[in-house]
């Protein structure tokens, strides 16, 4: 199977973006796993042993579907190959355990075709375990089945005949923020600031994250920096858009509370900014009334605080 260098694949979502490229970092891959999974073949993984697969499994009845994320690794001080199929969900699908399956027959399909003939027909010959995963950052419940047998009709009447797996759910908005903030570390801190929430709330988040991301290396500060720009900026109102770029240049973990700061400070401009722009609203809407009820100008200057060349400006408007 390729291992080349791995190249992200275009995406109309946002948030699968910035989690693939974000994720196709090993290291902050296998913090995923580590901080998330609680199973023993996690804590014997290194990420050496971690190998990102460069290839697109595309499923025919699905054109518009392909698998994001799939590693092949290894168990430490064991010749145990398996591999872990990601998935990034910003909606609820109800056939996730379905395509799971179908990603994971194409990769199995793929080691068979790349094994040769006399060991994939020996006795001996065994498929590579697959973890198929999700990972949703929706606002919605996650409802879907958590196994495969649940997608097969009377199941339970065929119980130990059928195909059965279960897959691990990542769901980003359920993780508790007290438990975030306790890993300290690049995923954890992502899936504190991708929950939803106002941009006020957001710098509050990243007041109790500064501790963290201090500590953190040149490269992991840059995962935060970058998740901020691509996908946090476009949620902020346009007049704070425009600063946020350079707020966001620090390239040091250090300079964090600066750039908190800095952030908090733009977010309180633009505040004020739009508590002043809905004054004048008002204030132009008083005046729009009182012009059609044919109130003299002095009294209207009077009653809004607006000037005359303002009321004059309106008067033409209603004219027309």
């Amino acid at each position: 199977m390729p291992e080349n260098e791995w190249k992200p694949r275009p995406s109309h979502h946002p948030h699968d973006k910035g989690y693939r490229q974000l994720l196709a970092d090993k290291r902050v891959f296998l913090e995923l796993l580590k901080t998330f999974v609680r199973e023993n073949w996690v804590a014997a993984i290194d990420a050496e042993d971690l190998i990102l697969v460069n290839k697109s499994y595309v499923l025919q009845d699905f054109s518009e579907k392909e698998a994001d994320i799939v590693y092949k690794l290894k168990i430490r001080d064991k010749n145990v190959i398996f591999y872990i199929l990601l998935e990034l969900q910003s909606t609820v699908d109800y056939l996730i355990p379905f395509r799971l399956l179908l990603y994971m027959v194409e990769i199995w399909r793929e080691i068979y075709n790349n094994t040769p003939q006399n060991e994939r027909e020996s006795k001996n010959f065994r498929l590579p375990p697959i973890i198929s995963a999700v990972l949703y950052n929706g606002a919605n419940n996650w409802t879907v089945a958590s196994t495969f047998k649940e997608m097969i009709s009377s199941y339970q009447e065929f119980a130990g005949y059928i195909l059965d797996f279960s897959y691990i759910l990542f769901d980003v908005n359920r993780y508790s923020e007290e438990d975030l903030i306790k890993a300290a570390n690049v995923i954890a801190s992502i899936f504190l600031l991708d929950q939803k929430a106002r941009p006020e709330t957001l710098v509050m988040r990243l007041q109790k994250l500064a501790g963290a991301i201090k500590t953190m290396t040149p490269d992991e500060f840059r995962h935060i920096t970058t998740w901020l720009k691509h996908i946090i900026k476009p949620k902020m109102p346009p007049g704070v858009q425009a600063k946020v770029d350079s707020i966001l240049d620090a390239n040091n973990p250090m300079e964090v509370e600066q750039m908190i700061s800095n952030l908090e400070i733009a977010l309180d401009e633009m505040k004020q900014e739009t508590l002043l722009q809905g004054k004048l609203e008002g204030k132009l809407e008083v005046a729009k009334n009182l012009l059609l009820l044919n109130v003299d100008v002095n009294t209207i200057i009077r009653a809004t605080g607006l000037n005359l060349e303002e009321i004059n400006t309106l008067r033409r408007q209603l004219e027309h």
